[in-house]
């Protein structure tokens, strides 16, 4: 068997909540996907250029950085978690309806924000849940929590390849920028307003012919049974003020082990408020028990953060930008058959996540970082060196999504196991996760603006070459931080030793004055 009886006993105790928690997930990867494949659609619908319309990313993310740095504050009690996951899940489906309403990319700015404030919320929450459950066991479980990511993002390109148009608004690969530039060299206004007018028909006639909108639609119905199954959860847990008064009586077993997860609950919660917990991220930074611990403490949260600014950038740039770089030469692949990467890239996330699920009982999660990071970085180099390959396209952007794919459920269970799950980490690198995919997906969609489609895998390269080089400076921080626990146990350990003989000495002799009177 890949696991042992003791994962299987936990997984049982916990698995409504835990499948609760994955299918929550579902609806993070199926709202984080769809804005690559039709990227292209929305500029038409919109009105957009490419440049104006990669500022929708930002919103995105920029929010969904937002939602996962005060995302712990919902954690404190279970009815607050699970309210912030049913409305976050609802909003989603809500965002998705309302898309297509969307013709003005300030609106659509806008929309995609207030989803990525409710991605960013889920985000925290559940893999802060899924930690605090399984401590130590966590790894197995978080890898199977991010494989939702991935089959929801693959789910979503999927959804969408059918109803994008053949040809954007009109021109080669709609880019809009080639009609602006045009613009720019025009000497006439009259021969200027006959190009705004025919820009306008052309418009016009993709609004009539196209049909994206009921991919949103058939996503918003697919979104919907989660946040019912977050809401059916809350009824079983008694969590609803109109069932709260209708508690079923308890057997006698079931009454023992709802007193022993009780007073689970209660040390933990004393453990987290000693230590900071998993709270928000400013609450970690506002905790007097910071004060005195060491620079390597410290550096595990930077580095560690930082490493998934790089990889999580990596596949945020890569899932938005891939089909816009097929599209453009020196590809020039087909609008329909470039539709296809992003939801090969998701696949592969999705099947390397499965994958990682009995690989991250086997190996340390350092060891798989080490491999997937080395991995990444070939991969994307060989994409760079035939990038006028487009079969090799294909196949490095499986493999990219292969290696990608356990980064950041492993990173989350190194760290964490590294601090002894009395730090912030899962905030600090939710967070920084969040912020890479922001930051790179508007970097890199200006670069391609203005250096043009190669630049997209070099930008890559150095990312990856950087994600790298920044994991061997944690490794070294490890390892000093280990140093300095164990002298800090010998010292405890030496203190105590003396205080326990005088003590022992101290009983003696009060037993030998006793004895004597």
């Amino acid at each position: 068997m890949f696991v042992d009886d003791r994962i299987l006993v936990l997984f049982k105790r916990n698995a409504h909540h835990t499948l609760t928690y994955w299918s929550v997930f579902f609806s993070f990867g199926l709202c984080i996907a769809f804005l690559g494949p039709t990227i292209l659609d929305l500029q038409c619908q919109t009105k957009s250029t490419l440049s104006q319309i990669t500022w929708v990313f930002f919103s995105q993310q920029f929010c969904l950085l937002i939602g996962s740095s005060v995302g712990g504050v919902f954690k404190r009690t279970l009815l607050s978690a699970l309210s912030a996951l049913f409305v976050s899940a609802l909003i989603i489906s809500i965002i998705f309806a309302m898309i297509p309403l969307c013709e003005n990319v300030l609106v659509l700015a806008i929309a995609m924000a207030v989803s990525g404030l409710a991605m960013g919320i889920i985000d925290t929450i559940a893999n802060i849940q899924l930690v605090t459950i399984y401590q130590k066991d966590s790894a197995v479980f978080l890898q199977a929590l991010h494989f939702f990511i991935g089959f929801g993002a693959l789910v979503s390109p999927l959804i969408a390849d059918p109803f994008l148009s053949e040809t954007g608004c009109g021109n080669h690969t709609g880019n809009g920028t080639e009609v602006m530039h045009h613009f720019r060299h025009m000497h006439f206004h009259s021969r200027i307003q006959d190009n705004v007018n025919q820009s306008h028909l052309l418009h016009e006639t993709w609004k009539e012919d196209s049909i994206v909108h009921y991919a949103f639609y058939i996503m918003a119905l697919i979104n919907l049974p989660v946040p019912i199954a977050v809401f059916f959860l809350m009824y079983r847990e008694k969590l609803l003020p109109c069932f709260q008064s209708s508690n079923r009586l308890l057997d006698k077993d079931e009454l023992a082990m709802e007193n022993q997860q009780g007073a689970e609950g209660t040390d933990t919660e004393q453990k987290e408020q000693e230590a900071g917990g998993h709270g928000n991220i400013f609450a970690c930074c506002q905790n007097d028990n910071l004060r005195g611990l060491p620079v390597s403490f410290f550096m595990i949260h930077v580095l560690g953060g930082l490493v998934l600014f790089m990889t999580d950038g990596i596949v945020g740039a890569y899932a938005g930008f891939v089909y816009t770089y097929a599209v453009e030469p020196p590809m020039l692949l087909p609008n329909k058959t470039a539709g296809y990467l992003a939801s090969i890239f998701w696949a592969a996330i999705t099947a390397g996540r499965l994958m990682s699920i009995p690989l991250s009982y086997r190996f340390k999660p350092v060891r798989l970082l080490l491999f997937n990071l080395a991995g990444a970085i070939v991969t994307v180099l060989l994409l760079l060196i035939f990038y006028t390959s487009s079969t090799f396209l294909f196949a490095g952007t499986c493999l990219c999504g292969l290696f990608l794919s356990s980064i950041f459920p492993c990173m989350l269970a190194y760290t964490e196991d590294i601090l002894d799950y009395q730090g912030c980490a899962t905030s600090v690198l939710v967070t920084s996760a969040g912020m890479g995919e922001m930051v790179m997906q508007v970097l890199v969609g200006s670069i391609i603006q203005t250096e043009g489609s190669y630049s997209f895998l070099l930008c890559g390269v150095i990312m990856a070459c950087m994600g790298f080089i920044l994991f061997i400076c944690l490794l070294l921080f490890h390892r000093l931080h280990r140093n300095y626990l164990t002298g800090t146990q010998s010292k405890t350990a030496m203190t105590e030793e003396p205080a326990a003989e005088q003590n022992g000495t101290v009983k003696t002799e009060e037993k030998e004055q006793k004895d004597s009177s």
